[in-house]
């Protein structure tokens, strides 16, 4: 196991039995591409052999950090030395940085496959520190590989080789989504965007209550949405993407997620400027739940649910039967709002540009419409939001929050 800094090298040798072996050392200089030298040799003799896990395969023949690793932009590492040991499967490395760089990372051990290896990493990408939350899901040594370039790179380079040691697995149902980008949680690609002030920095959040409320300042000329997935549903009557709703304020932006079982979730955030036409992914966050939740979904939303459309009333998507319900929206510009149910409900406007009213659900399995007119001389409704009508009691619908 060898580490190389600017001025020493460090090798640390485990003969896999007793007896005498011979230690050959090559070297060159650090910018050539000449083949090595021999150096110097050493003799061991191993009295009696450490009986210890093999040291992950490492292609890249160095253990630690990069002897250049500063040429790379990095500072300094949040961990030292010739080990990492995770106590409890879990791990956070951090590096600072001197400039904004992109990273990738790779985790090997004897019994990881690359599918399951991508579970294991989130990773976030700042200013001036990368990222990387580790999950071990077997017991052992693994290899913690990280590959650095920057924003206008071409090539992602070899920076860091870390031998992880863990203690105690992970359970392989808390890993991490399918599908993370090298973008998790606030940073490099959410400043891009124009987005601040995060609500959530941290690109993993854990909720008891099986709901949260994701918040970022915005540029007036971005339009944001967003999704929700997860590996394994267990047993949802509604679609995932029923159970986040994005809510756009004049500088702001919300994304609700509200869960309809335990487990580990994915949340995707995708903007575009008026001057773009498709959607650009801007970073993913993982929402974790271990309790129980069952929350109702929200309304469908159409297309015409955008930057200033607000829902006060009702937040849950699924209405009780007969039964009256008070609805209160905010849809700027609109002309006329209507509720379309048993029977068409107009809404009356208040001062603060709120329209409202009281609806009458009707029977299970009834649909309930939000439309709206945006011209006195339209003649036609759009659909703005979509509700189910629902049997049960109110206490077992639920509010989405």
């Amino acid at each position: 196991m060898m580490m190389v800094s600017e001025n020493n090298v460090t090798i640390k040798v485990t003969p896999p039995t007793e007896g005498l072996f011979d230690l050959m050392i090559f070297a060159r200089h650090a910018n050539s591409h000449d083949p090595y030298n021999w150096v110097c040799s050493y003799q061991i003799q191993c009295l009696e052999p450490h009986n210890g896990e093999k040291l992950p395969e490492n292609p890249f023949h160095f253990w630690g950090l990069h002897q250049n690793v500063r040429d790379f932009g990095i500072k300094e590492s949040s961990h030292k030395g010739d080990q990492i040991v995770a106590p409890q499967g879990t791990l956070l490395l951090t590096l600072q940085t001197y400039r904004p760089l992109l990273a990738m990372y790779e985790l090997i051990n004897k019994d990881l496959d690359a599918v399951l290896s991508k579970k294991c990493l989130a990773a976030q990408a700042e200013e001036e520190k990368l990222s990387c939350h580790v999950l071990c899901p077997f017991q052992g040594n693994y290899r913690l590989s990280v590959f650095v370039k920057d924003l206008g790179g071409s090539t992602f380079r070899n920076v860091a080789n870390f031998l992880v040691r863990c203690l105690r697995p992970v359970n392989q149902n808390e890993l991490f989504p399918s599908g993370l980008s090298m973008h998790c949680g606030s940073g490099i690609s959410s400043n891009s965007h124009g987005l601040s002030n995060p609500s959530h920095s941290s690109p993993i959040i854990t909720t008891k209550l099986g709901k949260c409320n994701i918040t970022f300042h915005t540029p007036a000329d971005i339009e944001m949405t967003a999704s929700l997935s997860k590996d394994k549903v267990i047993s949802t009557k509604y679609a995932l993407e029923r159970y986040i709703l994005v809510t756009h304020l004049r500088t702001k932006v919300s994304v609700c997620v509200v869960l309809p079982e335990s487990g580990i979730y994915k949340v995707g955030l995708f903007g575009r400027s008026k001057d773009h036409e498709d959607f650009a992914h801007i970073c993913d966050y993982v929402i974790r739940c271990f309790s129980d939740p069952s929350w109702p979904p929200f309304p469908r939303a159409y297309s015409l649910w955008r930057r200033g459309c607000v829902l006060l009333e009702p937040r849950t998507g699924v209405l009780q039967e007969q039964s009256w319900v008070r609805f209160r929206i905010k849809v700027p510009k609109a002309y006329q709002v209507v509720v379309l149910g048993q029977e068409k409900t107009m809404l009356q406007q208040t001062p603060n540009m709120v329209w409202e009213g009281d609806v009458f659900t009707g029977a299970p399995g009834m649909q309930v419409k939000l439309a709206a007119k945006f011209s006195q001389h339209c003649s036609s409704l759009e659909v703005i939001l979509a509700f189910e009508v629902g049997g049960g009691s109110p206490a077992s619908l639920g509010c989405s929050g």
